[in-house]
């Protein structure tokens, strides 16, 4: 640290909770519901809470009804248009197939789940905790973990504030804040740079089976009204992908003349030339998704990461002082596209044990019972009859592996048991990739403005903001290294990976420049994960800043 800047002030609690998503705010829920005399604090980065959040979604609720019983008698709930109707579609260029629901396994079935704006639930949720006596410090990135003399972690400090572009403090310098906790509960969402920091420090991946990740791209329309089905789920897979590159894409038909419309393509694609955005862009002209939009208007646009490793990726969730929870620990149910109901039931567990160790007057070291519970759990049993989906996908493609995957879940239902036992996912999503020789460029069509449109119009739609005069965030550890392998190599995948436009090989004085608009990024990770030299990493920029997105 500079010596000549400031102490940092620095604040006590009982519990520091990183990131108010489901999962941290269900453990700060819980924490208070246990005992209302625990000092909790909840810090996230996006401006209020919900403004980062992005998910499809279709929820489970047996997380909430176990968090929350009774909540379906309140009025102010979010949850208001329950799940009337289940259909899978598979895709082709020219028509579509729907596949009988019989054929499915019954954990496919969304009988009893809502289709619902995940930030919503959010909102709703942190109104609960503060409710019960719960702080929460939106606009406030945790920036950095703290350690005590024994190397366990003692809390969080958030990011400086006012920092000029060449690192030096602005006029309007303000020192971060230190936040001590005697456990500290990191719920920061899919590849955070402090959870991703803790697994590396604590050995937390090892003898596990490497994270695996979709980028997921999502747009909110307001359609008409005789196009509006509220209630009905609709998911999809094949075209435009080919059947080596996973992914799907859904229609979720919400209140009020709404649909919610995405597209996910699991970044373990080999192509550099594939380009996610517009794949979702021509996936809304087929004619079987296409009439849905006539004469509709787009309100939001938003992409994230997904995590979808699942059961064999899952970290070792406790470390000495805390414990990593939700997206941050990868409990997302890959066939379902579910993971808020496993984020919850995390925080219910994580807090269960972080009460009990509090009780006993421990305080910052390792809860291993955490580890020691999820596998047994609800979460548990729910990734383990899914493992092998995604894995069966990957290696035998699209039709064969989905056909796979469906027999598993089957055998695991009937029986209990996989004839594939589990297997594993081999390479990283980064390594993956290959040299654009072994590849063709693929020809997007131009946006119409219409139906189909541009990132930058997208990224505007997302609310997105960033001060220009702060360092840049997304940082390129060997500039030579990205020009010599990323673009030379891999024809520049940056440029297309990337949902938001943040990355642009431009030609400077005849030499090709790597530029990055950073002011553009919608913090879903995409670079940090799919770079092929893991050349780029991802921190979190001012406290308040990225996306706000708007019942996403």
């Amino acid at each position: 640290m500079n010596e000549d800047l400031p102490e940092r002030e620095s604040m006590e609690f009982d519990v520091v909770i990183v990131g108010a998503g489901p999962a941290g705010l269900a453990a700060a829920i819980r924490l208070k519901q246990i005992n209302e005399d625990l000092s909790v604090v909840v810090l996230e980065k996006g401006a209020e809470v919900g403004a980062h959040i992005l998910s499809g979604a279709v929820v489970d609720p047996s997380g909430i009804d176990r968090l929350l019983p009774g909540w379906r008698e309140e009025e102010d709930h979010p949850f208001k248009t329950p799940v009337t109707k289940d259909q899978f579609l598979l895709l082709g260029p020219a028509g579509s197939l729907t596949l009988p629901n019989f054929l499915m396994p019954p954990l496919m079935n969304n009988h009893g789940n809502y289709v619902v704006s995940l930030g919503n639930v959010c909102r709703w949720l942190g109104e609960k905790a503060e409710a019960l006596g719960v702080e929460i410090y939106p606009g406030f990135a945790a920036a950095e973990v703290l350690y005590d003399e024994n190397g366990a972690v003692k809390g969080v400090a958030t990011g400086d504030m006012g920092v000029e572009r060449d690192g030096t403090p602005g006029p309007n310098y303000t020192r971060g804040m230190e936040l001590h906790g005697k456990y500290v509960l990191i719920g920061e969402g899919v590849r955070g740079s402090l959870a991703k920091e803790l697994i590396a420090k604590f050995k937390l991946d090892a003898d596990r089976e490497p994270q695996k990740f979709g980028i997921g791209l999502k747009e909110l329309w307001q359609v008409k009204p005789e196009n509006h089905k509220p209630g009905l789920v609709q998911h999809s897979f094949g075209w435009p992908l080919d059947g080596r590159t996973g992914g799907g894409s859904f229609l979720y038909h919400l209140e009020d003349n709404q649909v919610a419309v995405g597209f996910v393509v699991h970044l373990n694609y080999k192509n550099p030339y594939l380009y996610p955005f517009e794949e979702f862009q021509r996936f809304k002209t087929h004619a079987a998704i296409a009439p849905t939009f006539d004469g509709a208007k787009r309100l939001s646009y938003g992409a994230r990461a997904i995590t979808e490793g699942g059961y064999q990726s899952v970290p070792k969730l406790s470390f000495p002082g805390g414990a990593l929870i939700g997206c941050s620990a990868g409990l997302v149910n890959v066939p379902r596209i579910k993971g808020s109901h496993n984020a919850v039931l995390s925080g219910i567990l994580a807090a269960d044990r972080v009460a009990e160790a509090l009780s006993a007057g421990r305080s910052n070291d390792e809860i291993a019972e955490i580890e020691a519970d999820w596998r047994a759990s609800a979460i548990g049993k729910d990734l383990k009859r899914v493992r092998n989906v995604k894995p069966l996908w990957s290696k035998f493609g699209t039709y064969a592996g989905i056909a796979l995957g469906g027999f598993d879940m089957w055998m695991n239902t009937i029986f209990g048991v996989s004839l594939f036992g589990t297997i594993k996912h081999g390479k990283t999503d980064a390594e993956a990739l290959e040299p654009a020789a072994k590849h063709k460029p693929i020809d997007y069509p131009k946006p119409d403005g219409v139906l189909t449109f541009d990132r930058l119009s997208s990224v505007f739609l997302s609310n997105t903001n960033h001060e220009e005069d702060q360092p840049v965030h997304l940082k390129v550890k060997d500039m030579d290294l990205q020009k010599r392998s990323e673009l030379e190599v891999y024809a520049g995948p940056s440029s297309r990976y990337c949902p938001a436009g943040v990355y642009e090989w431009v030609e400077k004085d005849g030499e090709e420049t790597f530029v990055i608009n950073a002011q553009n990024c919608v913090h879903c990770k995409t670079c940090d994960i799919k770079d092929p030299n893991q050349n780029i990493v991802w921190t979190p920029p001012q406290g308040g800043e990225g996306p706000v997105y708007p019942n996403m």
